[in-house]
């Protein structure tokens, strides 16, 4: 394990080297985060050079084929690559923007501990929570609620689906997220919509055909929209204790296909409940460093349940240094100076959105949530975190051009015009 008991924060700026697997959103943001506090640069590792994050002056940017082609290439390339850095004197932490990426560093966290701080809690605990059948069972035995659910083993041959039983509409999904999106196959999506019984068997069908071999979800649908959903992200200490909490209300969420279920669109909203049931669960499991839990509101009965934990920072983490705690800040002082960290709720006033206001006026359908965010945008408390005016001209262009882009694909996937 690297040694950083006689580090201080002034050795920071010449010895930190924060590195992030993926370009995406979330790798630029917490870009921003080490830059503003350490004032060094992310080395960004991903298979494929994605302009707007490459084209930054935050980062260095590696196109690293091996991100592409498995475990066994991924550890052998960080292997080489921590021995580097530590070979000349540097301080690495590590983390990564997606579910797979959690999965590897945290079942090889031992190993990769000689050579970086590893911001994720062992795999043991990882893997357990991330299966949403065991998730379910702590909130059952806590007393969170969440939404009545059944599962259904793909691996198994025998299973029989009693498809008329249910009362429809159902939503399902994969159990094991992290193993089903690195699966490719016609048909796939993130979650699936179930109308009918032939729906249920026909999804069923489909993944087990493809290969997946572990449980598929089914769950009760809980009416309403994407303005029902809620993220909340939470940031605990090695004893389980919730230190930062940040959260809101999802204006909109990525209606693609490929990215369904990502929120674009944040209003800060603080809810008691919970944070409280947050705050238990992680205290419960022993969770340490970011989690971030989805969860809708459902208007039957005034609850709100709790979907999943994502083991890692969320792509939209970045609200949460909109909310005034410095997300990169964190990870340093928990993991690497071994600080204690005051407690703080970071909400603040600032919209978290990744679309132009256009796309609010068409595709948010509740008026009077509407007529809030529009009002956000008018009065400059949005923040998007590719939107940053001391980047290189590059970036800017990249960065309006990926903003822009969303008019079209909301336009494409829920029609234009909804609300014009």
């Amino acid at each position: 394990m690297i040694d950083t008991s006689q580090l201080t924060e002034s050795d920071l700026s010449a010895r930190l080297v924060p590195v992030a697997l993926g370009g995406e959103i979330m790798s630029y943001g917490f870009a921003r985060c080490f830059h503003e506090a350490y004032g060094v640069k992310t080395m960004v590792i991903s298979a494929v050079d994605v302009k707007v994050t490459s084209s930054s002056n935050l980062v260095d940017y590696r196109v690293v084929p091996a991100m592409g082609q498995g475990d066994d290439a991924i550890m052998d390339f960080l292997r080489k690559l921590g021995a580097e850095l530590a070979a000349a004197g540097k301080v690495a932490i590590i983390f990564g923007s997606a579910d797979w990426h959690a999965r590897i560093l945290s079942q090889n966290k031992e190993e990769l501990s000689q050579w970086f701080a590893v911001p994720y809690n062992d795999f043991e605990l990882l893997d357990d929570i991330t299966q949403k059948e065991r998730f379910y069972a702590i909130c059952e035995e806590l007393g969170i609620d969440y939404p009545k659910t059944w599962t259904f083993d793909c691996a198994d041959p025998d299973v029989v689906i009693d498809a008329e039983s249910f009362t429809y509409p159902l939503i399902a999904k994969p159990s094991n997220s992290a193993r089903y999106d690195l699966m490719d196959f016609p048909g796939k999506e993130k979650v699936y919509e179930v109308q009918t019984p032939d729906d249920l068997l026909r999804i069923f069908d489909l993944l087990r055909e493809a290969g997946y071999n572990r449980e598929l979800v089914v769950q009760d649908f809980i009416p309403g929209d994407d303005d029902a959903l809620r993220s909340l992200t939470t940031f605990s200490d090695a004893s389980g204790d919730v230190r930062v909490v940040s959260g809101g209300r999802v204006v909109l969420q990525d209606h693609s296909p490929a990215r369904i279920g990502n929120p674009m669109c944040i209003l800060p909203e603080r809810v008691d409940r919970i944070i409280e049931d947050a705050k238990r669960f992680c205290k419960h499991v022993g969770y340490r460093g970011f989690g971030n839990f989805d969860i809708k509101y459902d208007a039957r009965d005034g609850s709100y349940k709790f979907f999943e934990i994502n083991t890692r920072p969320g792509r939209n983490t970045y609200y949460v240094a909109q909310g005034g705690a410095n997300i990169a800040r964190l990870l340093v002082d928990e993991y690497i100076l071994h600080r204690e960290i005051p407690y703080q709720e970071a909400y603040g006033d600032t919209l978290y959105t990744c679309v132009p206001k256009k796309v609010i006026e068409r595709h948010v359908s509740n008026p009077e949530l509407r007529d809030e965010v529009l009002d956000m945008y008018r009065s400059g408390h949005t923040g998007y975190p590719y939107d940053n005016p001391r980047d290189t001209f590059a970036h800017k262009l990249y960065a309006r051009v990926t903003f822009m882009h969303q008019v079209q694909k909301f336009d494409r996937f829920m029609g234009s015009g909804k609300n014009a």
